[in-house]
């Protein structure tokens, strides 16, 4: 059976109204890429796709094929990378690339606030930052003016592989700490893995936003990249910053000096925590550089709401107030909220933190520098929540439970009111939903 290509395929594709990878919605007129799983094989699912409305059902098993409305390649997961990198090579707009252990959603949200003042914005949505979710995304690009797209990985070679699909103009690494160590292996490795993206971006005469507050970006750029734009604390630094007040709600300081355009700037946010002033200044600088009026990119700032169990604050029917940043975790984002959390001049405080996963033979150790931050500063309570978490306790100094549900169940029998609540944890630990007990 003759196999396609990528040009005839690409040709449905201007005709269709995109992409979809569930045949359980509605297809209309969509082409349905047959993807496989561990658990499932997509090429199963092709007939009820077209059933339900797509136009075209791209497989990889012969033996699905039934009619010239499928589409047979040889791996459905390379065809639909290889299609948006196609794609993206016709759309010629500025693409900027976001990746970092810590922080890159809400730079990207940032940006995409700040450039959507002037440009009609694509963005990546939700966590689709993988080898298919950003494949996904750049599909989307119709008639938008720029592109923000954020990258993930979590093992050596990711980033550069998406960087070869997305073809990056600009790159921000947010930062570089402990996350997803049992991939990578090492620090050294994570660290090369996220820098591909710098990498890319020299070999393809792009630029590089790098953030001088983290030591490990100041340190592999500071003697190459001679074009980089810096923001952080530093004199060439297009942006700097500084928090001001005691508020929950973060208050920047922000000036700037950037080409014949100086300034400074108070700016009331509605993010929680003081790590956020990176990804401020990141966004600012970004605003700057694509001629955003200052003031539209005060205002981007400012008018960010975060969502989706980052940053938020959230206050409850018993009189708690909660810094939920629930989304994930990882060491140095953990340390990051737990040491912003005990400044806190509040009375009453309560951290319910849970396990950070995907450390491998990190997990141990990790866990228990938590345990002994929270052993210095004994005017806060601790719920921890996760097996790491109770192995790490080895003293049972702290309320530990297994999983969520054990801690909601001792919530509703031991109601906490009238307290600060940091709540933290990786993905799959589920704390957000601890926040209908409180």
């Amino acid at each position: 059976m003759r196999m396609h290509t990528i040009e005839e395929l690409y040709k449905v594709f201007l005709l269709s109204e995109g992409i979809t990878t569930d045949s359980r919605t509605r297809g209309n007129n969509k082409i349905f890429f047959a993807l496989k799983g561990e658990r499932f094989n997509g090429n199963v699912f092709a007939p009820q796709a077209l059933k339900n409305g797509c136009r075209l059902a791209v497989v990889d098993d012969p033996g699905y094929v039934a009619g010239d409305d499928y589409f047979p390649v040889n791996d459905t997961l390379q065809c639909l990378q290889e299609l948006a990198a196609f794609h993206r090579q016709k759309k010629k707009i500025p693409l900027l690339a976001i990746t970092g252990s810590n922080g890159k959603t809400t730079t990207r949200e940032l940006i995409t606030s700040v450039l959507s003042k002037k440009y009609k914005v694509l963005s990546t949505q939700g966590n689709l930052n993988n080898h298919i979710g950003v494949p996904l995304t750049l599909l989307n690009i119709r008639d938008h003016e720029m592109a923000v797209v954020e990258l993930g990985a979590n093992h050596p070679g990711e980033i550069r592989k998406l960087c070869e699909i997305a073809l990056p103009d600009f790159g921000i690494i947010t930062n570089i700490g402990k996350a997803h160590l049992e991939g990578f292996g090492t620090m050294d490795k994570l660290i090369h893995t996220k820098s591909e993206l710098y990498q890319y971006l020299q070999k393809h005469n792009g630029s590089i936003f790098v953030n001088f507050n983290d030591p490990v970006l100041k340190k592999i750029t500071e003697k190459n990249f001679p074009d980089k734009i810096i923001y952080g604390n530093h004199p060439d630094s297009v942006c700097q910053g500084k928090i001001t007040g005691d508020e929950l709600m973060v208050k920047a300081s922000v000036t700037w000096n950037h080409e014949h355009r100086k300034g400074i700037a108070g700016i009331q946010t509605k993010l929680t925590g003081a790590y956020n002033l990176d990804n401020i200044l990141a966004s600012f600088t970004v605003g700057l550089f694509f001629n955003v009026e200052e003031n539209d990119i005060a205002d981007a700032i400012r008018t960010y709401v975060p969502a989706n169990n980052r940053s938020q604050l959230v206050t409850t029917s018993l009189n708690n107030t909660i810094i939920l940043d629930a989304y994930n975790a990882n060491p140095t984002s953990m340390h990051n909220a737990l040491m912003n959390f005990v400044t806190r001049r509040n009375s009453n405080k309560t951290a319910i933190l849970g396990d950070m996963l995907e450390l491998g033979e990190y997990s141990s150790r990790e866990h228990e520098i938590l345990i002994d931050i929270l052993k210095e500063h004994k005017n806060i309570s601790a719920f921890l929540v996760g097996r790491e978490f109770m192995r790490a306790d080895k003293n049972n100094e702290f309320k530990t439970f297994k999983d969520t549900d054990q801690l909601n169940s001792y919530l509703k029998a031991n109601p906490v009111s009238g307290h600060l609540i940091l709540i933290k944890g990786s993905r799959a630990i589920r704390l957000e939903e601890v926040v209908v007990q409180l």
